[in-house]
């Protein structure tokens, strides 16, 4: 075989080793449920008012920082949790009081340009409360792993995994079989046509921005598992955007989709070609491959063609 197609092949040659395969596409596929956690908070903002939240990346961070904060001065594990969800939704009233309302019906670059702003606000804030070190969170997930037929498997891995299914499960029968569910889409739609037939948009924003401060909740937790609560958090949070451009985003089966193409297909890359170009191609395949599907399924996987006639 030539060195070309030795190149080219190369996440394929991995499988030589079935074993030694099967542990990289598990752990791909594992680490992409965790890219799919940070996605579904973006998700559930857009599905519900059309916005996108740049800010979702810094709420993970700023969970985490709670829950870790919390349990680092003794707090049980159960109570920190507790606390910090209430944390997350006293921080939807605050958003929904402060910001949200005034800016009913407004162009998108203005929301946008908000969260930008909250953004920033929220990484300041969870700094000058809890400090800028690197803190531990442990919440008694076991670290090591397990090894069935010779595969090993992380047990933290395979917990997130377990834990965004049962999430998404959950989500999916909200949003698709509860009267709040419905709601919350025909917001989306139309602010001004959901308050003509009753919709009381202030709690609508509230329950959906508090939805979304636990689904970061659940996010931060694991990938503070995984590597501390550190600042750098919230830019491996960033993943999140090309997962909602492979999926879409306005869907939750796109989100947990979208996560697992990019999870399964940066590991094998950097299994497979990483030797050939001095490594940390985890670093930067998820960009380049939301790039192509920008030029050829700009709207996503899952997501919905926009059509607009002049």
């Amino acid at each position: 075989m030539g060195e070309f197609w030795e190149f080219v092949l190369a996440p394929v040659l991995i499988f030589e080793s079935w074993q030694f395969g099967m542990e990289v596409v598990i752990s791909g596929l594992l680490a992409g449920v965790m890219y799919s956690l940070v996605a579904l908070g973006f998700v559930l903002i857009y599905k519900a008012s059309g916005m996108f939240n740049f800010a979702q990346g810094v709420l993970v961070l700023f969970a985490a920082l709670n829950l870790a904060g919390f349990i680092g001065l003794g707090i049980p594990i159960p109570l920190a949790i507790l606390l910090t969800i209430g944390i997350m939704i006293l921080f939807a009233v605050v958003v929904e009081y402060l910001i949200l309302r005034h800016l009913v019906n407004q162009e998108q670059i203005i929301l946008f340009m908000a969260t930008i702003g909250l953004a920033f606000f929220l990484s300041a804030f969870g700094e000058t409360i809890w400090g800028s070190d690197v803190k531990k969170l442990d919440i008694g997930i076991p670290q090591g792993r397990f090894e069935p037929f010779g595969i090993q498997i992380q047990y933290l891995e395979l917990t997130a995994g377990a834990v965004a299914a049962a999430l998404v499960t959950g989500l999916a029968i909200f949003f698709n079989k509860t009267k709040i569910g419905r709601a919350l889409r025909a917001v989306a739609d139309d602010h001004q046509a959901a308050l003509s037939v009753g919709i009381n948009l202030r709690t609508i924003w509230i329950i959906v921005w508090a939805v979304s401060g636990i689904v970061a909740l659940v996010a931060g937790t694991m990938w503070g598992a995984k590597s501390g609560v550190q600042f750098s958090l919230s830019e491996i949070a960033l993943k999140a955007l090309p997962v909602l451009i492979l999926g879409g985003f306005e869907s939750i089966p796109g989100a947990i989709i979208g996560g697992l193409i990019i999870g399964l297909g940066e590991k094998l890359a950097e299994v497979g070609w990483g030797p050939y170009v001095g490594g940390a191609i985890e670093d930067w395949f998820a960009y380049i491959l939301a790039m192509v599907f920008l030029v050829f399924r700009p709207q996503g996987l899952f997501g919905e063609k926009i059509i607009e006639r002049v």
